[in-house]
């Protein structure tokens, strides 16, 4: 059984959000079916999805019947960096997907890992097994994936208690921006126009916030390290584009784009020669589920925005590129 005990700040609060927001394992509909099938309870009586919580309500949550892990594994092209009985840290390529989804049914990077450990928990849906967290396909770099149950728990509670330490490296189109800063979204949810899409101005969204630091300006771009404080799905992207600097070959949130200085880069032609967008997951840190001990992970720039940056550099380290 899973307990909590409402704190005044979520007081006023529906059951089904309160629990979608520390429970990120499970989707929506299998806890607002879990509430409607009396697997959860407010001190003591069940009750609808939408019923509003109070200060000291206390709640319990009947796990879901483990579903049946029924993902073939396949060899997928993918770095483990580390690896125990209890999680893998993996350095995924851009373009890989993390899991099964509409039009992506196999090579994923839970098909690799299963290949690789032969066995992920079981937690949530059937086809994601192991998934505590996601990064978009075209994004590359660090995530951690549970390999128990007691370990997807914990490593769950620590991304919905921002204990987590996740880091992206990116390449951003420099409009003015500051230093460093911070932008927040209140109302961060799907565009209305474009279901696909998401925005820091959706109809009735959550909260969503990302850190900055400018760590090298290269006209017309700068290199930034994002700082996640909530995880809400395309928000570095979302949250750069909608301040005015999208992220360099993000083709959903910005634009392509000629470069005309300087002029060294123009054989590169729009977007530096970029196929995806230039953000790398770089760090990710977190407290070992079953001993406790920090740990904390580095990945390199990958080639693609590697070669991106030196052809920057480049250009402006030479006169003859201005």
């Amino acid at each position: 059984m899973i307990e909590f005990t409402v704190e005044p700040p979520a007081a006023g609060g529906r059951l089904d959000r309160f629990l979608a927001e520390r429970l990120t394992d499970t989707s929506r509909s299998r806890l607002a079916r879990a509430i409607r099938d009396g697997r959860v309870t407010v001190n003591g009586v069940s009750v609808k999805p939408s019923t509003p919580l109070e200060p000291g309500d206390r709640i319990a949550v009947e796990p879901p019947s483990t579903p049946p892990q029924g993902l073939a594994p396949e060899p997928v092209p993918l770095k483990l960096v580390y690896v125990d009985a209890h999680v893998v840290v993996v350095d995924k390529p851009a373009g890989v997907v993390v899991h099964p989804g509409a039009g992506n049914s196999t090579g994923t990077l839970v098909h690799g890992v299963l290949h690789e450990v032969g066995e992920l928990s079981p937690v949530g849906a059937p086809d994601r097994p192991g998934v505590v967290h996601r990064i978009d396909a075209g994004t590359s770099g660090l995530l951690v994936l549970a390999r128990t149950e007691p370990a997807h728990h914990h490593l769950a509670a620590q991304f919905a208690a921002h204990a987590v330490d996740r880091r992206y490296h990116a390449l951003a189109w420099d409009h003015g921006l500051p230093d460093e800063g911070t932008w927040r979204s209140s109302h961060y949810g799907r565009a209305g126009n474009d279901r696909r899409k998401f925005t820091g101005a959706s109809a009735g969204g959550k909260r969503a916030v990302t850190h900055w630091q400018v760590l090298e300006r290269l006209p017309p771009c700068a290199r930034v390290e994002f700082s996640l404080e909530t995880g809400r799905t395309h928000q570095i992207r979302v949250h750069a584009s909608e301040a005015g600097h999208p992220l360099v070959g993000d083709v959903t949130y910005g634009r392509r784009r000629r470069i005309d200085r300087p002029q060294a880069l123009r054989v590169l032609g729009p977007e530096l020669g970029l196929t995806r967008q230039a953000l790398h997951a770089a760090v990710l840190g977190f407290e070992h589920p079953a001993t406790g001990a920090r740990l904390r992970f580095e990945s390199p720039w990958p080639d693609d925005l590697s070669a991106a940056l030196d052809a920057l550099r480049a250009a402006w380290a030479s006169p003859a590129g201005v």
